[in-house]
């Protein structure tokens, strides 16, 4: 049997081990345009009800996102994105006793969002959309999620795709990990994820 190793993500509530098991994200997408979803939990109302259902299934951590990045999808401004999201982890604030992660590629919403009681920072651009989302990781000492796009969502699955998926991953991640690092996160600190989807096809 293979041993897995164990490492261990530092969060302002607790301490995360990851190793041990595999641990589930839920995810709340609180946009009208939504890939999974179709928008179904853009009212307030609805993502509060449906974050806790998502706590009550046994998730471990809860993604929340305030921006659509499905394929086709264009921009929102930050503070179109922070209307979205503070609403709900303020008023989940005291009630989810899973920690909350923030979905975004906006330092300024990753900002908005820890204050409001997120966290993690989850970048699904590893930040290549705004590399500040690193300096804000590293002020408040939380763990950065880099995944691997590539291209823009907007035209992400109509530009031609790589001919070696697995190098072009690779090879992006140490790009996003030597940003995070070279603002001052710590590597114990950065989670990785190879984004499947996102500029790649099936194969």
């Amino acid at each position: 049997m293979i041993r897995r190793k164990k490492f261990r993500i530092r969060l302002a509530s607790r301490t995360l081990i990851l190793g041990e098991r595999t641990l589930v994200m839920g995810v709340l997408n609180v946009t009208p345009d939504s890939f999974s979803d179709g928008g179904k939990f853009f009212e307030s109302s609805s993502a509060i009800e449906q974050a806790l259902a998502i706590e009550k299934a046994g998730a471990d951590i809860l993604d929340i996102g305030g921006e659509s990045t499905r394929p086709g999808s264009g921009g929102i401004s930050a503070e179109e994105e922070v209307s979205r999201v503070r609403p709900i982890l303020k008023a989940l604030h005291g009630r989810l006793k899973i920690p909350i992660s923030i979905d975004t590629r906006k330092a300024g919403v990753a900002e908005e969002a820890i204050a409001a009681g997120a966290e993690i920072i989850n970048d699904v651009t590893g930040l290549k959309a705004d590399p500040e989302i690193a300096a804000v990781a590293r002020r408040h000492r939380v763990p950065l999620i880099l995944m691997h796009m590539r291209g823009e969502p907007r035209a992400m699955q109509k530009q031609p795709f790589a001919r070696n998926a697995l190098r072009d991953v690779t090879s992006g991640l140490k790009r996003s990990i030597a940003v995070a690092r070279r603002a001052g996160v710590p590597k114990s600190q950065i989670v990785i994820d190879p984004g499947i989807g996102f500029g790649k096809s099936y194969a």
